[in-house]
């Protein structure tokens, strides 16, 4: 009987061994970037000092934490966060199913795939170039719009970078113009698994496609929306850096709009130098989000549990 164990398990480590060595570089890489770094997380009950080093640096228990909210700036921040990330999570989600659905009805051919790409292609820029592509449209003095559409309008030039009214709508819409085609594919992925056989006795019934798109697509995709929804959820206290200090070019005329918690925190910390700051900024994002979506999935799982992320 020893034997025959024995020969099971070396079976099953000559089946599973090439799938993790496969994984390998993807575990090594989460182990690296995301396990290792949490032994920091007492840095926030820390006032770290880099000549007594981590282990000699002082605790001064929730000092650190007294930096996010003993500010006038505290409520902005918070706010611009939250609403900034529920306005992505719903207009995104919109739009990319969306897309997905026009270039699900386009079929396997040569534009498809080049629409898919072209759609792509701005989730694969950075956010330093795509913030002088948006200075190209709206710098005051040269800009495409107020040189070009606001002149032919016979509208006055406009201030963007000193008008904070403005950044609510350019931000979404920036935010959309670059992740929207990459979370298409997720989707276009999920209808493509869909039974073509659906389609076709719905077709037979007299479904139009717009009748087959609200009766069968859409609910086909909503495991896909509910657990993409919950990942997404799970951040909403975290923001793209990129998005809200590169493209405003950290203009601090409209910090009203574009501050959020992670901007914040390094502003001051470039200021100050400030690890344990730094360290309590993250934690505290990193348990909120940890509770919303605890409590996110457990209202899913008691309207249904089918759906549930755990």
């Amino acid at each position: 009987m020893s034997d025959m164990k024995k020969k099971n398990s070396k079976t099953k480590y000559a089946k599973s061994g090439p799938l993790l060595l496969i994984a390998a570089p993807g575990i090594i890489y989460l182990l690296i970037n995301n396990y290792i770094p949490m032994f920091g997380i007492f840095l926030a009950f820390k006032k770290f000092s880099y000549k007594k080093g981590v282990w000699g640096s002082p605790w001064n228990g929730f000092d650190n934490f007294k930096f996010l909210f003993q500010t006038k700036d505290a409520l902005i921040m918070t706010r611009n966060t939250i609403l900034y990330n529920l306005a992505f999570i719903v207009i995104g989600t919109i739009i990319a199913i969306t897309i997905a659905i026009f270039l699900n009805a386009l079929g396997d051919s040569i534009r498809t795939k080049f629409f898919q790409s072209a759609l792509l292609l701005p989730n694969l820029m950075s956010w330093v170039i795509i913030a002088y592509m948006v200075f190209a449209f709206l710098n005051s003095d040269s800009g495409f719009i107020n040189n070009t559409i606001l002149k032919a309008l016979g509208k006055k030039e406009i201030a963007w970078y000193m008008e904070s009214k403005y950044w609510p709508f350019i931000l979404t819409f920036v935010q959309m113009w670059k992740n929207a085609g990459y979370q298409s594919i997720i989707y276009l992925a999920a209808i493509a698994g869909i039974d073509k056989s659906v389609y076709e006795a719905a077709s037979l019934d007299g479904a139009s496609k717009v009748q087959q798109i609200f009766r069968i697509t859409l609910p086909m995709l909503k495991p896909t929306v509910i657990i993409l929804t919950l990942m997404a959820v799970g951040r909403i206290f975290f923001s793209d850096f990129g998005l809200f200090y590169q493209v405003p070019m950290n203009s601090g005329a409209v910090y009203s709009t574009t501050q959020t918690i992670d901007t914040y925190v390094y502003r001051g910390l470039m200021e100050l130098n400030d690890v344990g700051m730094s360290a309590a900024a993250g934690l505290f994002q990193s348990l909120l989000g940890f509770i919303i979506v605890v409590s996110a999935n457990a209202l899913v799982r008691k309207i249904d549990s089918d759906n549930a992320l755990f």
